[in-house]
């Protein structure tokens, strides 16, 4: 059995990056932003993070950056919050099977971003820990926001609620939409299971969030599917109107993120927020529900 290993290396124009592999997938983060995943994918193929071009390899200097890749957010959204500076180094530790990343205490809200990031021996799964602990001197009411910024080309699979009134006699689906969501826009399919984004170039913001208990969400960029798995907490406060899953995508990439419920964290204490991703390669799927369940549902269950 092929082992987990680290290495330093460069990447995209940032040096100080560490490449975490174990022989059939592998990840990169740099440390000199973020924390940020800037690149996942199977040995020698094609990153299934989008990278932006006009930033990349940049750090320091004013303003937030997308960057790209898989980073950390607190929700609700907040325009000052939410978009603090993090094009500071941060410090990686190497720990057994991946990467401890932790970032300086953001100055305006008092909360420090951590991620830790492992990967089993030879097989095509990873485990990310999300941390927000609060280091000022009042309790914060936020939620775990872990952001995947998808490369062009593919769809997300979000699936819809299964759990139901055994009478149909009380609604169990909720649709979030954002101001510039369009419901006839074709890169969507709102279906009987399961909604489908596309992300085509060239196209408008659009967004939709849904309160989700099936503890899944995927990415398909052909040949490969990107799995997102997390934990669905009933009976808790989501945010956005109740939403456990996002998609967002404009005219470079398209966003799949997942929320932890809503919580009161206490000077000292962290709010935790796991995904667990899964790989798989040499998929076939097409953009129809029946495409879903025929080729997704049997690899998710």
């Amino acid at each position: 059995m092929i082992q987990t290993k680290i290495e330093k290396t460069t990447y995209a124009g940032w040096r100080d990056c560490y490449r975490v592999s174990n022989g059939l997938i592998q990840f990169t983060a740099t440390a000199l932003v973020g924390p940020r995943i800037i690149s996942l994918s199977f040995e020698g193929q094609k990153n299934l993070f989008h990278v932006y071009p006009d930033t990349a390899g940049q750090c320091e200097g004013d303003g937030w950056k997308i960057y790209g890749g898989h980073r950390l957010w607190h929700s609700p959204e907040e325009k000052v919050r939410t978009y603090e500076t993090d094009n500071r180094s941060i410090e990686v530790e190497e720990i057994a099977d991946g990467l401890f990343l932790r970032q300086p205490v953001e100055p305006r809200s008092g909360i420090q971003k951590m991620i830790e990031i492992t990967m089993p021996p030879s097989r095509a799964q990873v485990h990310v820990v999300h941390r927000l602990k609060d280091h000022g001197v009042w309790p914060i009411e936020m939620a775990g926001w872990a952001l995947s910024v998808m490369e062009q080309g593919g769809f997300a699979v979000v699936p819809l609620p299964t759990r139901y009134h055994p009478d149909y006699l009380l609604p169990n689906r909720s649709l979030t939409l954002w101001p510039y969501t369009d419901l006839r826009d074709e890169r969507l399919l709102l279906g009987k299971d399961f909604v489908l984004m596309r992300q085509l170039e060239g196209r408008n913001p659009c967004k939709l969030g849904i309160l989700s208990d099936e503890e899944w969400a995927a990415y398909y960029l052909k040949p490969c599917l990107f799995v997102k798995r997390f934990s669905f907490a009933v009976e808790r406060r989501y945010p956005d109107f109740d939403s456990s899953v996002e998609a967002y995508t404009n005219g470079d990439m398209l966003e799949l993120e997942t929320l932890s419920p809503l919580q009161v964290i206490p000077p000292g204490s962290e709010l935790v927020h796991e995904e667990r991703w899964e790989l798989y390669d040499n998929v076939d799927l097409d953009f129809t529900e029946e495409s879903v369940r025929a080729v997704v549902l049997p690899l998710v269950r």
